[in-house]
């Protein structure tokens, strides 16, 4: 199966349960940046809950802008208080600090294209999970596709209905219970190597 989906902001579980199940994953490199969508945001399992980690974005004057251009507003220090709410999160996960000096690096490096720095968050992750997957880009952009399954609509965070993923054991579910289609670091941080088996196992309508 070929999947055309998004670069985003360390993709949910349904982007990387899409993508272990595709022989060839195209990722969409040449559409309009839309605001409250995972190609900026991504949620984790917090003390509280689920906690949004959102990269704030230079906004311009155009009504419409490439996602390949937009770049990431770096007054707020955002990469700080992102590292420091994982370390919250997952510091007593099983796993956390087996891969925490391969991701904290992402926070450290000064960011300034949002779409590269999505790219380098997914090949660190992918590095992680040991997956040897086939990718392409698009250059030029299609409403409607033909010859591949087309999975842009999982970067819609708003409007999205996702499966419902197998639980799994998440650090505060005592506290909260099970939260569905997280980011794959929650998967990562707590399953560790058998996140991959986790993928491979769940279910999709596709």
């Amino acid at each position: 199966m070929n999947i055309l989906i998004h670069p985003t902001y360390f993709p949910t579980i349904a982007h990387f349960v899409a993508i272990v199940n595709a022989e060839n994953v195209i990722f969409e490199m040449d559409d309009n940046f839309q605001k409250q969508t995972y190609r900026n945001r991504t949620y984790i399992y917090g003390a509280n809950g689920k906690l949004l980690l959102n990269i704030p974005v230079v906004h311009t004057q155009k009504t419409r802008q490439k996602y390949r251009d937009v770049q990431v507003y770096n007054e707020e220090k955002w990469q700080i208080q992102h590292w420091k709410s994982l370390e919250s999160a997952y510091r007593t996960s099983p796993f956390f600090e087996f891969y925490e000096d391969e991701f904290e690096p992402l926070f450290q490096e000064e960011v300034t294209n949002l779409l590269d720095f999505n790219l380098k968050c997914f090949h660190t992750v992918c590095d992680c999970l040991q997956l040897d997957l086939h990718i392409s880009e698009t250059n030029v952009y299609h409403k409607d596709v033909a010859d591949m399954t087309d999975f842009r609509y999982l970067v819609n965070a708003k409007k999205e209905t996702p499966p419902i993923f197998e639980n799994y054991t998440q650090v505060f579910d005592d506290k909260h219970g099970f939260i569905n289609n997280l980011n794959i670091l929650d998967l990562l941080f707590n399953e560790g190597p058998n996140a991959v088996n986790y993928l491979e196992s769940q279910s999709f309508p596709w």
